[in-house]
């Protein structure tokens, strides 16, 4: 297991620097340039002057190497829009980001996990293909227009939460508000739970016919006890696997969530920062998916070994 770690963290430091490298080098061909970053009033020698010192006039890989040398000093660049560190602006936005979609995750799991069991036990009932319906819809839901509608349904016409997330910098002031952060958080578990119950279904009704199901059930066990103690553990592997690997997901449905509800996470601060064309915040909030995706990732694989004895890396 430790070899295996070990050999993952290596693939996963290539992926991130390979997600950088090409992240970089995207960003460098985009229009704008230094004049979208000065404003549109920068005189032209105001332009050379912030060229040379960024220096941007060196070759790109010279300006990578540049990026990554300060990456390892814990520098993440600093914002020209936001007159402020990428590591500051990074650092008041992740935590509610985390907890928007944690709180969101660990509702649509606690949804999704019994309603795929159900789904799967009560199979090609009239219960079973209404709920498969709604999973459609919910999942090929645009989520900005859901949100939309969550807005007008629950706050214009109920006036029953209000329309706009939480305001204010640190997590104690989002706390503070908890009727802001219902219909935030209802969008994004309306999403997850459409799509974890469509993955727990087809994975329940996979076990549900294997040989340890049909000989707990032959020793006489009452039916509750087979589903909880046999069903639902072996069940959750694909589950497990799903959340690591929807890391990238979640982080694009909870972008679009915080700026239709003008939620300040890491979402709206990416959103702002392309809108503005703030190149250091994008390449700063992109590098952070992509080590949460790989660590993701990670742990969806270690998890296949706690959860399935079975599971052996060689």
């Amino acid at each position: 297991m430790i070899a295996y770690v070990v050999r993952r963290l290596g693939q996963s430091l290539v992926v991130i620097v390979g997600v950088s490298i090409f992240t970089f080098l995207l960003l460098q061909v985009l229009p704008g340039g230094p004049r979208a970053i000065l404003g549109p009033r920068a005189t032209p020698l105001e332009i050379h002057q912030f060229i040379v010192a960024n220096g941007l006039n060196r070759p790109v890989w010279t300006q990578y190497a540049d990026y990554v040398n300060k990456l390892f000093h814990g520098n993440l660049g600093y914002s020209y829009h936001y007159n402020e560190t990428v590591n500051s602006l990074l650092a008041t936005s992740i935590a509610k980001s985390a907890l928007l979609a944690g709180t969101a995750v660990l509702i649509a799991l606690l949804i999704a996990i019994p309603l795929g069991i159900f789904q799967a036990v009560r199979r090609n009932t009239l219960f079973d293909y209404a709920l498969t319906g709604a999973s459609f819809v919910g999942y090929s839901m645009p989520v900005f227009w859901l949100g939309i509608l969550f807005i007008d349904w629950f706050s214009l016409d109920l006036h029953l939460f209000p329309a706009e997330a939480p305001q204010g910098k640190g997590i104690g002031a989002v706390l503070s508000q908890p009727g802001a952060m219902v219909l935030p958080v209802l969008t994004l578990v309306a999403i997850l739970v459409a799509l974890f119950s469509r993955y727990m279904r087809s994975s329940a009704l996979e076990n549900l016919v294997q040989d340890y199901i049909q000989t707990a059930r032959s020793k006489g066990l009452p039916e509750r006890m087979v589903l909880r103690r046999h069903l639902v553990r072996n069940s959750l592997i694909p589950i497990t696997t799903l959340i690591g690997l929807s890391l990238p997901q979640i982080f694009s449905g909870a972008l679009i969530t915080e700026s239709v509800f003008n939620y300040p996470g890491m979402g709206l601060l990416f959103w702002n920062a392309a809108q503005v064309k703030d190149y250091a915040v994008l390449l700063g909030v992109i590098l952070v998916v992509s080590v949460a995706a790989v660590v993701g990732s990670l742990v969806a694989d270690v998890g296949y070994a706690v959860l399935d004895p079975r599971v052996r890396y060689g």
